[in-house]
Protein backbone atom coordinates (compact mmCIF):
# COMPACT_ATOMS: atom_id res chain seq x y z
CA UNK A 1 0.00 0.00 0.00
CA UNK A 2 1.78 3.41 -0.88
CA UNK A 3 1.28 6.19 1.48
CA UNK A 4 1.33 9.36 -0.17
CA UNK A 5 0.08 13.02 0.71
CA UNK A 6 -2.41 14.48 -1.55
CA UNK A 7 -2.31 17.57 -1.80
CA UNK A 8 -5.92 19.66 -3.02
CA UNK A 9 -5.01 21.79 -6.15
CA UNK A 10 -7.22 24.85 -6.91
CA UNK A 11 -9.08 23.76 -9.93
CA UNK A 12 -10.13 20.68 -7.79
CA UNK A 13 -11.71 22.28 -4.90
CA UNK A 14 -15.66 22.03 -4.55
CA UNK A 15 -17.01 25.67 -3.24
CA UNK A 16 -20.17 25.91 -1.68
CA UNK A 17 -22.15 28.87 -0.68
CA UNK A 18 -23.78 28.81 3.23
CA UNK A 19 -25.84 31.24 4.56
CA UNK A 20 -25.21 32.32 8.42
CA UNK A 21 -27.86 34.58 10.28
CA UNK A 22 -26.10 36.26 13.17
CA UNK A 23 -29.34 36.72 15.32
CA UNK A 24 -28.39 36.80 19.02
CA UNK A 25 -24.86 35.38 18.24
CA UNK A 26 -22.02 36.45 20.15
CA UNK A 27 -19.49 38.17 17.60
CA UNK A 28 -16.16 36.06 18.41
CA UNK A 29 -17.68 33.20 18.39
CA UNK A 30 -19.38 33.82 15.29
CA UNK A 31 -16.60 34.95 13.68
CA UNK A 32 -14.21 31.77 14.45
CA UNK A 33 -16.64 29.54 12.48
CA UNK A 34 -16.84 32.00 9.80
CA UNK A 35 -13.17 31.74 9.63
CA UNK A 36 -12.74 28.38 9.69
CA UNK A 37 -15.29 27.81 7.33
CA UNK A 38 -13.22 30.64 4.71
CA UNK A 39 -10.25 28.88 5.47
CA UNK A 40 -11.69 25.48 4.51
CA UNK A 41 -10.14 23.84 7.95
CA UNK A 42 -13.40 21.52 7.90
CA UNK A 43 -12.71 19.76 5.01
CA UNK A 44 -10.65 16.40 4.90
CA UNK A 45 -8.48 17.74 1.79
CA UNK A 46 -7.57 21.11 3.67
CA UNK A 47 -3.88 22.42 2.17
CA UNK A 48 -2.47 25.56 3.64
CA UNK A 49 -1.66 26.80 0.54
CA UNK A 50 -4.36 26.66 -1.63
CA UNK A 51 -7.85 28.36 -0.81
CA UNK A 52 -10.56 25.29 -0.60
CA UNK A 53 -12.78 27.53 1.40
CA UNK A 54 -16.22 27.98 1.14
CA UNK A 55 -18.68 30.99 0.40
CA UNK A 56 -20.15 32.67 3.51
CA UNK A 57 -23.26 34.89 3.61
CA UNK A 58 -23.80 36.71 6.43
CA UNK A 59 -27.52 38.00 7.41
CA UNK A 60 -28.46 40.37 10.55
CA UNK A 61 -25.23 41.59 10.94
CA UNK A 62 -26.76 44.70 13.04
CA UNK A 63 -28.68 41.92 15.25
CA UNK A 64 -25.14 40.62 16.37
CA UNK A 65 -24.24 41.03 20.25
CA UNK A 66 -21.24 41.95 21.98
CA UNK A 67 -20.38 40.42 25.39
CA UNK A 68 -19.73 42.85 28.75
CA UNK A 69 -19.00 46.34 28.02
CA UNK A 70 -17.20 45.53 24.75
CA UNK A 71 -20.20 48.09 23.16
CA UNK A 72 -18.67 51.18 24.85
CA UNK A 73 -14.69 49.72 25.91
CA UNK A 74 -13.92 48.90 22.40
CA UNK A 75 -12.62 51.25 19.63
CA UNK A 76 -12.25 50.42 15.77
CA UNK A 77 -8.88 52.58 15.39
CA UNK A 78 -7.66 54.21 12.10
CA UNK A 79 -4.53 56.10 11.71
CA UNK A 80 -4.19 57.94 8.70
CA UNK A 81 -0.01 58.66 9.09
CA UNK A 82 -0.56 62.26 10.30
CA UNK A 83 -0.09 63.89 13.72
CA UNK A 84 -3.13 63.67 15.20
CA UNK A 85 -4.93 61.45 12.75
CA UNK A 86 -6.12 58.98 15.00
CA UNK A 87 -9.67 58.30 14.79
CA UNK A 88 -11.57 55.79 16.89
CA UNK A 89 -15.04 55.01 17.17
CA UNK A 90 -16.96 52.55 19.52
CA UNK A 91 -17.79 49.28 18.65
CA UNK A 92 -22.09 49.95 19.87
CA UNK A 93 -21.49 53.16 17.93
CA UNK A 94 -20.30 51.17 14.88
CA UNK A 95 -23.13 48.64 15.43
CA UNK A 96 -25.30 51.37 14.70
CA UNK A 97 -23.81 53.34 11.65
CA UNK A 98 -21.66 49.97 10.13
CA UNK A 99 -23.00 46.94 11.27
CA UNK A 100 -21.70 44.85 8.90
CA UNK A 101 -17.93 46.73 9.65
CA UNK A 102 -18.33 44.93 13.11
CA UNK A 103 -17.88 41.06 11.45
CA UNK A 104 -15.96 41.81 8.83
CA UNK A 105 -12.94 43.53 11.54
CA UNK A 106 -13.38 40.35 13.78
CA UNK A 107 -13.17 37.62 11.05
CA UNK A 108 -9.89 39.66 9.07
CA UNK A 109 -8.18 38.89 11.98
CA UNK A 110 -8.65 35.59 12.25
CA UNK A 111 -7.51 34.81 8.39
CA UNK A 112 -3.94 34.76 7.65
CA UNK A 113 -2.22 38.11 7.20
CA UNK A 114 -1.09 36.97 3.53
CA UNK A 115 -2.52 37.73 0.14
CA UNK A 116 -4.67 34.67 0.54
CA UNK A 117 -6.00 35.60 3.90
CA UNK A 118 -6.80 38.87 1.60
CA UNK A 119 -8.91 36.96 -0.88
CA UNK A 120 -10.52 34.60 1.34
CA UNK A 121 -12.12 37.76 2.95
CA UNK A 122 -13.56 38.23 -0.86
CA UNK A 123 -15.58 35.40 -0.37
CA UNK A 124 -17.46 36.56 2.60
CA UNK A 125 -20.67 38.90 1.96
CA UNK A 126 -22.38 40.78 5.21
CA UNK A 127 -25.79 42.28 5.13
CA UNK A 128 -27.06 44.41 8.03
CA UNK A 129 -30.53 42.74 7.32
CA UNK A 130 -31.97 39.88 5.81
CA UNK A 131 -31.96 40.42 2.41
CA UNK A 132 -29.05 39.37 0.29
CA UNK A 133 -28.49 39.19 -3.93
CA UNK A 134 -26.98 35.77 -4.38
CA UNK A 135 -30.25 34.30 -3.97
CA UNK A 136 -28.95 32.51 -7.49
CA UNK A 137 -26.09 30.47 -5.74
CA UNK A 138 -28.13 28.72 -3.24
CA UNK A 139 -27.15 28.97 -0.10
CA UNK A 140 -27.66 26.47 2.36
CA UNK A 141 -28.11 27.08 5.68
CA UNK A 142 -25.01 26.71 7.97
CA UNK A 143 -26.04 26.39 11.75
CA UNK A 144 -22.97 28.16 14.18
Amino acid sequence: MERQTTFAKPGDVEQAWFIVDATDQVLGRLASKIAVRLMGKHKPQYTPHCDVGDFIIVTNAQKVKLTGAKADHKFEKRYSGYPGGLRQVSYGELLETHPERVIELAVRRMLPKTTMGRSMMTKMKVYAGTEHPHAAQQPKPLEV
